[in-house]
């Protein structure tokens, strides 16, 4: 192709999962956002950090004793990828708790809200505190002294612990010297003290600090010579790997119940811990030095995430704002009646999630409905959809949902509500075995004048009411005849057997959406070689698939100017003197969570306008039952190009800049200030 290396068209997966949460952590460092809300953002960095070591860390490890010699499609090896990724992510956890140690507590306690150390505690706060352990804390916790008959305890995956030095003898003559005292998970790990011990400023303490402070009580007569808190990572990947398992739910149950226990890929500990404990607990887990990460503060920092909701404080946190609804929404009383009129763009979270809401409730009660087909991928466990389909079935509609019981960390969720559904009457399947539905298609059959019509809601994210507030996402409601077909046939293909039709509009993964892709990026590149103007924009979460990489390195040899959004990681290098000179690649952070999945392709001035569930990764294109959607509304088309691409494209705020190396710049800002995100705040958002 050129004279890069073949092992270096790739960028390694891992470190660009890091080099996001760089990206993330860096508005905890921005002075111009409110303080809680940094606060939030520096907490989002460990919960994609532990989601990052259940899963991707995880599969390094099982690779380098697998399959140690296999080339990743960077060319590095299992065992040197993990060694980079260990140094990558060591540096970002430092720079987190410093952030946090010498940024964000000191300016929180100048706004007036205090972590109260142990020995700031004055003689009122240690008496407070004192009768809180008693009350409510000495009860549930259990000290698990080590000696032969109590081997090192089977702790939970992410669990706050303690690892307690002790001298003496207990009642029984034992002296292990060494004994663990788990936190459940019940108690809150932030307590705001009374308003009466604070002299009127907002006071915590860590739950950490109140064990500390009365651990020996725990101990009676032995002497407590240190206590150190610890928190194991566990591998959290579920496999069902059994194709011939009589019943997905059941075996996926009996998994879940493992997931808590899985091998240890990373101990987190405090940074007064000694280290002959250290070198203890790495033993006990089964772990190497590069897995050990010492912290200054508290070893789970996600938890922290309560700390904005404990604290009425308003002016440390973004401005609120209320989604607005359609015109032809906020007008039309019948709900139908405004989708047959035309199709209805839906961007979230500036517009309201609530039509989607109320065309399920509308169907659930209206007579004229017939059925409700659903695709349910992450809804949470208490969800007003949810609820309407339950309502719908006990109705006596007929009522399709597909549950993918395989959605990461929703699992258990989905569980349930598969199980309510059909406890209702409802018809739910569970997919096809080996692909995740992870399409979002809702379908309501409508009894009208003329015969039966079909209304469809399509979605580039979840039927999640609270994501719909804190993720950008486009959604499409329609009563197209030819899209409401090929919705009906993937519902047929999902529930039933048989071979893949052909669709009329809508590209599916796993039959024809990557072609399709590749088949797009190769015409826009014969459009350049014959000297006409290409241009392909796209905008999502990841880019990692090899073919569609190899497809964009030679469009933009041929002259395609390529513009890409993507938020999270990408596996592609651009701006390579020649191999990817005409690509551009950026990723906005900002207040919303950027979800939304857009794909265009000048295509000769057509101009194809796409939103899709899939990312461009193997797992999306290949292994995953996802959707495409062409907008074929002139008007939409517009709107989409504009507010979905080119603000973007536009915006010098909230972008980075990604290099050839793989790291990113933040964008310079020149001339005045553009904040996609502000700005449809401002244009659409009451």
């Amino acid at each position: 192709m050129t004279h890069v290396a073949q092992t270096e068209l790739l960028l390694n997966r891992e470190l660009g999962l890091i080099e996001f949460n760089r990206r993330v952590l860096s508005q905890a460092e921005d002075a111009s956002l409110p303080f809680l809300e940094r606060l939030k953002f520096l907490c989002i960095v460990s919960s994609n950090l532990d989601e990052f070591f259940e899963v991707r860390v995880a599969w390094l490890k099982e690779n380098v004793q697998a399959n140690p010699n296999r080339l990743l499609p960077d060319g590095a090896t299992p065992r040197q990828s993990l060694s980079r990724v260990s140094a990558a992510a060591h540096a970002l956890v430092r720079e987190q708790y410093q952030v946090l140690s010498d940024v964000l507590l000191p300016a929180l306690r100048e706004e007036g809200i205090v972590f109260l150390r142990r020995a700031e505690w004055n003689d009122a706060q240690r008496d407070w505190i004192r009768a809180f352990f008693f009350r409510e804390l000495m009860p549930i916790l259990t000290p698990i002294g080590l000696d032969p008959s109590h081997p090192f305890p089977k702790l939970l995956n992410k669990s706050l612990n303690f690892a307690v030095e002790l001298e003496g003898r207990d009642a029984f003559g034992r002296a292990s010297g060494i004994a663990i005292v788990q936190a459940p998970r019940i108690l809150p790990r932030v307590i705001k003290l009374p308003a009466e011990l604070t002299d009127g400023r907002d006071t915590l303490v860590f739950l950490s600090s109140i064990l500390h402070a009365h651990v020996h009580e725990l101990f009676l007569g032995m002497a407590v010579k240190g206590c150190y808190q610890f928190r194991v990572t566990r591998n959290s990947e579920l496999t069902v790997e059994d194709e011939d398992v009589k019943n997905l739910r059941t075996a996926l149950q009996g998994e879940l119940r493992h997931r808590q226990f899985g091998e240890a890929v990373r101990l987190e500990i405090a940074d007064t811990c000694p280290a002959h404990m250290e070198e203890f607990l790495v033993t006990q887990f089964g772990l190497e030095a590069q897995d050990v990460y010492r912290v200054n503060g508290p070893v789970n920092l996600v938890r922290l995430m309560q700390v904005p909701e404990l604290l009425d404080r308003p002016d440390l946190k973004f401005t609120p704002f209320e989604p607005s609804l359609p015109p032809i929404i906020a007008k039309k009383s019948n709900l139908f009646d405004a989708i047959a009129r035309g199709d209805i763009l839906l961007h979230h979270p500036y517009q309201s999630f609530q039509p989607v809401i109320d065309l399920l409730n509308l169907a659930a009660t209206d007579p004229q409905v017939v059925a409700i087909k659903m695709t349910v991928y992450r809804t949470g466990t208490d969800s007003v959809l949810m609820d309407s389909l339950v309502a719908a079935a006990r109705a006596g509609k007929q009522v399709t949902v597909v549950v993918e019981l395989m959605a990461r960390f929703d699992e258990e969720a989905n569980i349930g509500w598969a199980s309510r559904l059909e406890d209702a009457g409802a018809h739910v399947v569970y997919g096809v075995f080996g692909y995740k539905v992870h399409a979002k298609m809702l379908m309501v059959v409508r009894r009208e004048e003329g015969g039966l019509k079909r209304y469809v809601h399509l979605g580039t994210g979840n039927y999640h009411p609270r994501t719909a507030r804190l993720y950008t996402d486009f959604g499409l409601l329609t009563c197209n005849d030819e899209l409401a077909s090929d919705v009906n046939d993937i519902f047929v293909q999902l529930t039933g057997l048989g071979r893949a039709g052909k669709l009329k509009l809508i590209y599916q993964s796993p039959f024809t959406l990557h072609s399709m892709l590749t088949a797009a990026i190769e015409r826009e590149a014969e459009h350049a070689a014959a000297g006409r103007p290409a241009l392909i924009i796209a905008k999502m979460n990841a880019l990692l698939e090899p073919q569609v990489i190899h497809a964009l390195y030679k469009a933009s040899q041929a002259g395609v100017k390529i513009q890409l959004i993507i938020r999270g990681v990408c596996a592609l290098r651009p701006g390579v003197p020649g191999l990817s000179d005409n690509i551009t690649v950026r990723s906005i952070v900002g207040r919303f969570l950027e979800h939304t999945r857009i794909f265009y392709f000048f295509n000769d001035k057509h101009e194809d306008v796409l939103i899709a569930s899939a990312d461009w990764m193997g797992r999306n294109l290949f292994r995953r039952i996802e959707t495409c959607v062409p907008i074929v509304d002139v008007k939409l088309k517009r709107r989409m190009i504009k507010e979905g691409l080119k603000l973007y494209l536009e915006d010098n705020v909230n972008t980075w800049e990604m290099q050839p190396d793989g790291s990113y710049k933040r964008r310079a800002s020149r001339g005045k200030p553009r904040c996609a995100q502000d700005i449809l705040l401002a244009e659409y958002a009451g």
